[in-house]
């Protein structure tokens, strides 16, 4: 039973800071690709960041670039996003996803994502 829950989410002001938080359970979590990925409202899900089984490697879509950070506690099976200078096109459905693989040079292969936390940037 894989389990990944999603929480840090809120509103927040353009140029504000938020940080999410997923919690991981029922699988090997020190062995796997996490991910965290959002839905603009009416949109498709679109892929944001990756980060490697020990937090070695990151990759960053190029509209994050700069002002996220993904990062993971491997201890704590948690994976995080630091987002800064939040604006308004990154509001949003996040959530995170556990990958196939276990590192980033591979295809963006996933199997399970949690429920969501909303990301609301508005003035």
């Amino acid at each position: 039973q894989v389990h990944l829950v999603e929480s840090g989410g809120g509103l927040v002001q353009p140029g504000g800071s938020l940080r999410l938080s997923c919690a991981a359970s029922g699988f090997t979590f020190s062995s796997y690709v996490m991910s965290w990925q959002r839905q603009a409202p009416g949109k498709g899900l679109e892929w944001v960041s990756d980060i490697d089984d020990s937090g070695a490697t990151t990759d960053y879509a190029d509209s994050v670039k700069g002002r996220f950070a993904i990062s993971r506690d491997n201890a704590k099976n948690t994976v995080y996003l630091q987002m800064n200078d939040l604006k308004p096109e990154d509001t949003g459905v996040y959530y995170c996803a556990k990958s196939l693989h276990s590192g980033l040079g591979y295809d963006r292969e996933y199997d399970y994502w949690g429920q969501g936390t909303q990301v609301t940037v508005s003035s």
